[in-house]
């Protein structure tokens, strides 16, 4: 089976983020905030079929949102990708919400944005639906910035979007009408047991605020935040804010990334760090609390003194000597004797060089009588 088109961004071994559009737009909506959420994920944006570059024959007239989360499965199965956080518009937030319901073991983190848990009444849908078979899709691509932006909005993307409305395939986005028209999971938002966030526009005619309130209150422990000066696509009208929070709620996997980095440094250390911390260092921290400690120290394969023994053999060979002395105490504090740490760095001198392992026993000895070791 074609997959839908998608565009990746990010490191391969970051973790894994799904975008998911709304009705009438293309993978182009997230185009404010991708970039930014790149930088410490795996960012996989998709097209809707029929819309950007997906074909139009990956749905058909009676679709329903179960089978668009489906070519999602898919997508993810094609990128190797097994377990994903995930966030999405309007439509892209039901196919969210359809795969913490029915997909739990695929979904880890979850957000909903400017969305609903059922999209009003389905007769609606319907008349769209056969107005666009009838007519093309330029019959509802002239209204759309009013359903879509605040009135005093002027974004450069509002063009781009728009022409996007209109140059989608006309059945396969009366296709996506029917699955909007067939949605409703109120019942059920209770099973969804991910960590889930709410964006609604404060000003949002088609998912008004009480849409993603509904949603909120049905799912076990969700935030719901409301953006003032923000519509229905609020992650393009106000894509600042919507990256700041995103990064707050797909950032908290690195909760587990920080306390490990205590567990091992220390909290003096890692309190150090943090008030030094500045806005230009800030995602430089984030990173290594993500990635060195989130995702190498705290994988199982390793125990901790094998960790600490391969980190110190690696400090000596590239000279890192201030580092050195902070993973010398962390080792002791992982469990490895003086006598222990000698021992790598006398094979530190015959694989890495004596000068090397020389300045290394010079750190070490320092680090030691400070500790009380010998």
């Amino acid at each position: 089976m074609t997959v839908l088109h998608h565009h990746a961004e990010g490191s391969s071994s970051a973790p894994p983020l799904l975008l998911g559009p709304s009705l009438g737009t293309s993978l182009a909506l997230w185009d404010g905030v991708a970039t930014e959420l790149s930088s410490a994920h795996r960012v996989v944006r998709w097209d809707l079929p029929g819309h950007g570059g997906s074909g139009a024959e990956l749905v058909r007239a009676g679709a329903t949102v179960a089978d668009l989360a489906g070519l999602v499965l898919a997508l993810a199965d094609a990128q190797g990708i097994a377990r994903f956080g995930y966030a999405g518009v309007s439509l892209g937030g039901a196919v969210g919400l359809h795969l913490a319901v029915h997909h739990p073991d695929r979904v880890d983190r979850l957000a909903v944005l400017c969305s609903a848990a059922r999209f009003g009444e389905p007769e609606p849908w319907r008349r769209r639906a056969a107005l666009v078979r009838e007519e093309g899709t330029g019959a509802v691509a002239e209204s759309a910035p009013s359903r879509w932006f605040t009135p005093e909005f002027d974004g450069a993307c509002v063009p781009r979007l728009v022409q996007d409305n209109r140059d989608a395939d006309a059945a396969a986005y009366a296709a996506c009408c029917d699955a909007l028209a067939a949605f409703d999971l109120r019942e059920r938002l209770a099973e969804i047991r991910v960590p889930t966030l709410v964006v609604a526009g404060r000003e949002d005619p088609a998912t008004p605020p009480e849409r993603a309130r509904e949603i909120a209150d049905g799912v076990p422990r969700a935030e719901l935040v409301e953006l003032a000066g923000a519509s229905h696509l609020a992650v393009a009208e106000r894509p600042d804010a919507v990256t700041g929070l995103l990064r707050a709620h797909f950032g908290r996997v690195a909760g587990a990334g920080t306390a490990m980095r205590r567990e091992v440094l220390g909290d003096a250390h890692v309190d150090r760090a943090q008030e030094r911390q500045t806005p230009f260092t800030a995602r430089f921290q984030d990173f290594i609390s993500r990635y060195a400690w989130g995702e190498i120290w705290t994988d199982p394969t390793l125990t901790r003194r094998e960790r600490s023994m391969v980190t110190l053999t690696a400090l000596v060979a590239h000279g890192h000597l201030d580092e050195l002395a902070m993973h010398v105490r962390a080792a002791l504090r992982g469990g490895l004797t003086a006598g222990e740490i000698g021992a790598v760095l006398q094979q530190c001198a015959v694989y890495v060089g004596v000068p090397a392992a020389n300045s290394a026993f010079a750190v070490a000895r320092q680090v030691l009588e400070s500790e009380g070791g010998s």
